[in-house]
């Protein structure tokens, strides 16, 4: 997301034509690096405060628009509910 200077804070600027806005209680938890094999380390602080333990299994959700993806969120795949979860079920078995 892209950063806007506002006197001496930093805030998010949201894209209106990407349909990203502010929702109350979300909020920038991080900046993520990509290394050259495309990781990302979530840190600690952030995994600690979602409870997201190693093991875990977390869905990756986009947003697209204008056929790209312009938002991404993780969500904890057992918050998942109804059909989402049957589609996904067989991720989390053991093994995969």
């Amino acid at each position: 997301m892209a950063q806007k200077r506002s006197g001496d804070e930093t805030s998010p600027s949201i894209d209106p034509a990407c349909g990203c806005g502010p929702v109350q209680g979300c909020r920038i938890e991080a900046v993520l690096n990509v290394d050259e094999r495309g990781q990302m380390v979530l840190p600690k602080d952030v995994r600690e405060k979602a409870g997201i333990r190693a093991g875990d299994k977390l869905a990756l959700i986009g947003w697209e628009r204008d056929g790209g993806i312009c938002c991404l969120a993780l969500m904890k795949v057992e918050n998942l509910s109804g059909m989402v979860k049957d589609v996904i079920g067989p991720l989390m078995q053991d093994g995969t």
